[in-house]
This record gives C-alpha cells, structure tokens and sequence, in this order.
C-alpha cells in the first residue's frame, strides 16, 4: 500500500480541482538515474484494467503492479524547504539513492 501525509493529500487535491478532472495520480518507478529507478507520478483520469488502487486522505492513489513490488509502504509528503518545495518519497524498500535525490536502488 502507498500512504500520503495530510500536506501531499491537500496539495493534489488543489491541484485536481485546479486542473478540473481527474480522478487522482499514478505512481510508478521507472529505470533511470544514476542510482537505477526513478519515480513517476502523474494525474490520472481512469483506472486501467491492471491498475492497482488506493484510497488514503480521500486521495486515489493508482500504481501497475510491477510498480507496487517497489513502493509498497512508501510515504508521500509534500515540503517546502526554503524556495523549493516538491513531494517527497520516503520507501522502506530503497537501499539506497543518489546525491541528488533524482533516483533510488533497491
């Protein structure tokens, strides 16, 4: 299962009602960075037929199958730190990630 804060729930759910459709995000893991996966997270407007679903916060949250053996327990929260502010992944499943935070390895 894949959990978001209370910071990230309200942060989409702006974001949703700005955009005016959708139903809620899709979050993935892809090969990339330096450290071998990167995530992916996107507004999704239907479940898929494989599409794994989760509700928490009134957020719905969609992840493929493939994805989930890599996310599942992770922690979405939203900071803002200084001038930046972005969402961020906390994965008991990552052993490890790069200095820049952009990738992770399991």
């Amino acid at each position: 299962m894949i959990h978001i804060t209370q910071p990230a729930a309200d942060n989409i759910s702006k974001a949703l009602q700005t955009r005016g459709k959708g139903i809620g995000i899709k979050i993935g893991v892809k090969t990339s960075g330096c450290s071998g996966l990167a995530y992916t997270m996107e507004f999704s407007d239907q479940v898929m037929p494989d599409d794994l679903v989760f509700t928490d916060k009134n957020i719905t949250i969609l992840t493929d199958p493939k994805s989930k053996i890599y996310l599942d327990g992770t922690v979405i929260d939203y900071a803002v730190e200084g001038l930046n502010s972005g969402f961020k992944f906390t994965n008991p499943n990552a052993k490890g990630e790069c200095g820049c935070g952009e990738s992770f390895t399991v």
